[in-house]
């Protein structure tokens, strides 16, 4: 079984929150490395210290840049995601400039999304574009993800990963509906059952990120997998 066929690789276990210590660190890259999920998100004073622990580890590890609102000037997002990759990480979540979007500034949503872009990947990193999808209307939310396929991102995020598992299960089907097969969809938000993972995957998100804890991990893991064995006969009977 390949790394992107494995359950685990649809996981990300998040530890972003504002009082995060350096003693969560270590329970949480144990926890992500155990388990071999996709993918270890965290502040970004904390990549440094992440790295060190993953060491040969090629999971992938990373931050959000523009946490909050987006509304950061470009340049302050492009130098922060420059240091995020040079203290490591391999994956940058960058929240898009909603503000920008409503006032119908396109041009500014694009070049604020490649200046991110263009450097994570010039630096062989991932980048996703999180759209904060609540104080949009759904116009704009499709507007925003013909934006990011423009702009080459890898895949979009429902939100900074604050959002209870009803709304970003919901944020998920929109964009996934909004989106071409290209670009991968991540629900982020508070997720604590295996139901509300599955409800997500099944939504269209192809990654599900959250605070995990061993046993949701394990609950999740476990029906992830009895989705994917049953998704061919699935995709089958929709033919």
């Amino acid at each position: 079984m390949t790394a992107l066929e494995r359950p685990g690789a649809r996981l990300e276990h998040r530890l972003t929150r504002p009082n995060a210590s350096l003693a969560e660190l270590h329970a949480a890259v144990s926890l992500a490395v155990d388990s071999e999920l996709g993918a270890l998100i965290v502040s970004p004073w904390l990549l440094r210290p992440a790295q060190r622990l993953l060491g040969r580890s090629r999971l992938l590890l990373g931050t959000v840049i523009g946490d909050g609102h987006g509304g950061q000037i470009g340049s302050v997002k492009a130098y922060e995601a420059s240091k995020a990759l040079e203290h490591g990480a391999t994956q940058l979540d960058f929240v898009m400039n909603g503000g920008a979007l409503v006032s119908g500034d396109e041009q500014l949503v694009l070049d604020d999304m490649l200046s991110v872009i263009e450097m994570a990947h010039a630096a062989l990193a991932s980048a996703g574009v999180i759209i904060e999808v609540v104080p949009l209307s759904e116009d704009l939310v499709r507007r925003a993800c013909r934006i990011a396929e423009r702009a080459g991102a890898d895949y979009v995020v429902t939100s900074c990963g604050d959002d209870p598992p009803e709304r970003a299960i919901s944020r998920s089907a929109l964009l996934r509906d909004s989106l071409g097969p290209r670009l991968a969809v991540t629900a982020a938000g508070r997720f604590a059952t295996a139901d509300e993972v599955l409800a997500a995957a099944r939504a269209g998100a192809g990654r599900i990120s959250s605070t995990m804890t061993e046993a949701l991990v394990a609950d999740a893991i476990a029906a992830l997998a009895a989705l994917d064995a049953t998704a061919p006969m699935a995709a089958l009977a929709r033919r």
